[in-house]
């Protein structure tokens, strides 16, 4: 938790570096959280091409109106907010729905190519086994268990009361073991041969 803060009280500061006309130091923002905003946007459904553009385009976005965050509250938060804001317009423009067609692109997260391999068939199985959820119970363990959030912020973010980011979260995890149980019976009996 005091490391949270920490980080918390890091990007107070370099926003306000920001604000004050050392642009360049956006770079540190950018560093910080493209993986998670590229991430999100991939677990709710955004192919990779997508995914990236958006990614871009949510910081672009954020550096604009900078000057219109709240400091009270989480950068975070308002990132992911913007994020899942632009994913809703794209879909709107394009009446897209559904899960990412291609695996993600792990080269964004690792240089060592057999980590990128494992990463990418470990990656792949979770993305298979969470497709088994509604897309509400999805986002609701990216943003809690990949990025952190607090119910507060994901409820800004999804804009739901935080009973029912709760309520998801709960449901979701109760889903996850039922499926997880599920899938390590069918391992079992095909090995059982």
């Amino acid at each position: 938790m005091e490391e949270r803060v920490n980080d918390i009280d890091k990007e107070k500061r370099w926003i306000s570096r920001v604000m004050e006309g050392h642009k360049e130091e956006y770079a540190f923002l950018v560093n910080h959280y493209k993986n998670k905003i590229y991430g999100l946007l991939r677990g709710m459904g955004a192919d990779h091409q997508d995914a990236q553009d958006l990614t871009q385009e949510t910081f672009i976005k954020a550096y604009r109106k900078l000057a219109l965050h709240d400091p009270s509250k989480s950068f975070a938060a308002w990132l992911y907010t913007i994020a899942n804001n632009l994913l809703k317009d794209l879909r709107r423009k394009t009446h897209q729905t559904g899960w990412m067609a291609d695996p993600p692109s792990d080269s964004i997260f690792c240089d060592n190519p057999e980590e990128v391999l494992l990463q990418g068939e470990h990656r792949t199985e979770l993305q298979d086994l969470m497709r088994q959820l509604p897309v509400n119970y999805r986002v609701t363990l990216l943003l809690r268990y990949t990025n952190d959030l607090s119910y507060e912020e994901m409820s800004e973010v999804l804009d739901v009361p935080i009973s029912k980011i709760q309520n998801d979260l709960y449901r979701a995890k109760l889903r996850m073991k039922k499926i997880l149980t599920a899938e390590e019976v069918r391992t079992h009996e095909v090995f059982k041969y």
